[in-house]
């Protein structure tokens, strides 16, 4: 979000197929990394969106696609 005049901007939000994609966060066991993004339930196929490094950028990835903090699943 982006400060203007003193004021917050709304970031609008992105959408994703609720459908067929569910929001994971992937974790390495090994180096701890962790990324955000969508797998596919068809195919498995998980798309990467953004790199986690602490709670704000979890935060800001849930405002992002407006996902609830219990829809997100973390996968090892």
């Amino acid at each position: 979000m982006k400060f203007h005049f003193g004021k917050e901007k709304e970031t609008p939000r992105e959408s994703y197929d609720r459908e067929n994609k569910v929001p994971i966060i992937r974790a390495s066991i090994c180096t701890g990394e962790q990324v955000a993004g969508f797998k596919d339930l068809k195919t498995g196929h998980f798309e990467e969106v953004m790199l986690i490094t602490d709670e704000k950028d979890k935060k800001a990835f849930l405002e992002k696609y407006g996902i609830e903090p219990s829809e997100l699943k973390k996968q090892w």
